[in-house]
C-alpha cells in the first residue's frame, strides 16, 4: 500500500531517537517518527511528511499507551505540553532515555564503546524550576496573549500555568497581560514591522525577587508604557528591577539593542556556594539553579587533589565556575574572549574578595599557549556554548601536555565530537555522566574527564 500524506495509519512505537520523537516501523519496515509518543505506544497517526525511507506523523488516538507515558491521554499534542517534548513521558523514564541519547552519540559520533555512561543526575525539582522566561506577545483577535511559538512556526499558543515558569514569573506574566489589555497597547506584527509589544522576560532568583523586562518595537519609552510597568510594579512587592528594552530592529533575536532600567535596581542577586552573583537583563546564568549547584559540584569532583592545583577555567562566561573552583584550587585562570563578561567577573570577584583568580580576555586558541609558557598549569574546565570547540582549538588544548580535563557541555552531539578529537590527540574519557538540566524536555546537560594517555 503506498503511503500518503494526510493518510491515518496505526503503528506501534519502538524506541525513543536523539532529538526525543518516537520511532515505529509502518508494516514493520517502513520509517516513522512521530513527536510525544512513547514506546510501547500504539497509535492512530496522520503522515505529514514522507521521504523516501521515511515519514513523519503527528499523533491522532491513542489506541494503548506505553508503560512509560504519563496517566493523563488527553495530552498528545507539542502544545498540550506547552512545548516540553518529553512532557509525555514520567520523570524516570525521561532519566533512562537521557542517558540512553547520550550512550547513543559516545558510541556512534564519539567513537566510543568502552566508557561507561553514567546514571544521568535527577533534577530535585521537575517542574516550575526555570528562573527565567522570555515570552513572545500575540494578538488573538480578542485580547494580548503570550506563551510560546507552535512547532515550526510563529504562531503563539497560551498557556493558563508555564509548567517551566517559576510560580512568582507565572503570576507577574498574568497580572502584566491583564494591565496590557485593560490599556489597549498594540502588539508587534513581524510582517508589518508594526506595533509596540515584542516579548516580556521575568527573572527570579532564590530570593523570591524577580525583574520584569519588558521589551518593545520603540526608539524611546513612553510615559504609558512606565505607567504600565508601574502598576505591574505596585502590585508585587517581590519586583525589585523594572527594564524596558528597546528593539526597533527586523530580527528573531528578543532583547533590543538598548535596555534601559525604569524602576528599581539594576540587577538582581544570586548566590552558588556562598559566591553573590549580580544579575542583568544581558547576563547569562543557569535557568535551573538547584541542579547547577549540583552539576557545579559533580564538574569539581572530577578534579583529582584539586588542593593543589592550578586550573584553567577555558570559555569561562562570566567565571561563574572559576570562582566556585576557586574555593577548592590552588589558582584558577579565567579565559574568556567576551570583554563585557571578563569586566563582569572580575567585578563579581572583588565583591566576594576572591584573590586566587586571574581574568584573562581574549581567544582561548591564543592565550591558553602564552599562560602554558609562564605558568604551570595541572588541569582545565571546559564550558563551551551549543557549537562546542573548533578541532584547531582541541588540538592546540591538547598540545599544550595538560594531565587533566573535565569538558561541561549542553550537547551531547559536539561533546561527542570533541572527544573523539581529544582521544585521537592523547586523551582518554574515562567518565561520562549525564545532568537534567531541564526535566520535560529531551535536552540533557553532559559532564566528562579525560586523562593524558
Amino acid at each position: 500500500m503506498k503511503l500518503e500524506k494526510g493518510q491515518i495509519v496505526e503503528i506501534k512505537i519502538e524506541k525513543i531517537v536523539y532529538g526525543g520523537e518516537g520511532l515505529g516501523y509502518y508494516n514493520g519496515e517502513f520509517a516513522m517518527f512521530v513527536p510525544m509518543s512513547v514506546p510501547g505506544d500504539i497509535l492512530k497517526v496522520e503522515i505529514i511528511s514522507l521521504k523516501k525511507s521515511y515519514g513523519r506523523a503527528l499523533i491522532k488516538e491513542i489506541i494503548t499507551p506505553g508503560a512509560e507515558r504519563i496517566k493523563d491521554l488527553n495530552h498528545v499534542t507539542f502544545e498540550d505540553f506547552q512545548g516540553c517534548d518529553f512532557g509525555m513521558l514520567d520523570y524516570t523514564a525521561q532519566l533512562k532515555y537521557k542517558k540512553e541519547m547520550v550512550e547513543d552519540v559516545i558510541r556512534r559520533i564519539g567513537k566510543n564503546s568502552e566508557v561507561l555512561i553514567e546514571d544521568t543526575l535527577e533534577s530535585p525539582i521537575e517542574k516550575n524550576y526555570r528562573n527565567k522566561v522570555i515570552e513572545p506577545f500575540s494578538f488573538n483577535g480578542q485580547e494580548i496573549i503570550t506563551g510560546f511559538f507552535k512547532r515550526k512556526s510563529h504562531d503563539v499558543f497560551q498557556v493558563e500555568d508555564n509548567m517551566l515558569n517559576s510560580v512568582l514569573g507565572n503570576k507577574i506574566i498574568t497580572e502584566l497581560k491583564n494591565v496590557l489589555n485593560k490599556n489597549k497597547v498594540t502588539v508587534y506584527d513581524e510582517k508589518k514591522h508594526s506595533g509596540i509589544l515584542r516579548h516580556v522576560m521575568v527573572r527570579t532568583n532564590s530570593f523570591n525577587e524577580a525583574m520584569l523586562v519588558l521589551i518593545i518595537n520603540d526608539t524611546k519609552v513612553s510615559e504609558k508604557i512606565k505607567s504600565i510597568l508601574k502598576e505591574v510594579m505596585d502590585k508585587f512587592k517581590e519586583i525589585t528591577s523594572t527594564y524596558i528594552s528597546l528593539n526597533d530592529r527586523k530580527t528573531n533575536v528578543a532583547l533590543g539593542h538598548k535596555n534601559l532600567l525604569i524602576f528599581g535596581e539594576k540587577t538582581i542577586k544570586e548566590d552558588i556556594d556562598n559566591i553573590h552573583f549580580n544579575i542583568s537583563p544581558t547576563s547569562f546564568f543557569q535557568i535551573n539553579l538547584d541542579q547547577t549547584k549540583r552539576l557545579y559540584s559533580l564538574a569539581i569532583s572530577m578534579f583529582e587533589n584539586i588542593e593543589n592545583k592550578k586550573i584553567v577555567d577555558a570559555y569561562a562566561g562570566t567565571g561563574t565556575i572559576g570562582m566556585i573552583l576557586s574555593k577548592k584550587a590552588k589558582k584558577v585562570y579565567s579565559i574568556e574572549i567576551v570583554e563585557s563578561a571578563v569586566k563582569d567577573g572580575i567585578q563579581t570577584a572583588k565583591e566576594n574578595n576572591i584573590e586566587n583568580v586571574q581574568f584573562i580576555c581574549g581567544d582561548v586558541n591564543k592565550e591558553l599557549g602564552k599562560l602554558i609558557k609562564a605558568e604551570k598549569v595541572d588541569s582545565i574546565i571546559l564550558d563551551p556554548p551549543r557549537k562546542g570547540i573548533d578541532e584547531e582549538s582541541l588540538i592546540n588544548i591538547s598540545k599544550v601536555g595538560i594531565e587533566e580535563i573535565v569538558y561541561i557541555s549542553c550537547n551531547p552531539s559536539t561533546f561527542a565530537r570533541d572527544i573523539e578529537i581529544l582521544e585521537r590527540e592523547g586523551y582518554k574519557l574515562v567518565r561520562v555522566k549525564p545532568v537534567d538540566m531541564f526535566p520535560q524536555t529531551s535536552h540533557i546537560e553532559v559532564v566528562g574527564r579525560l586523562v593524558k594517555k
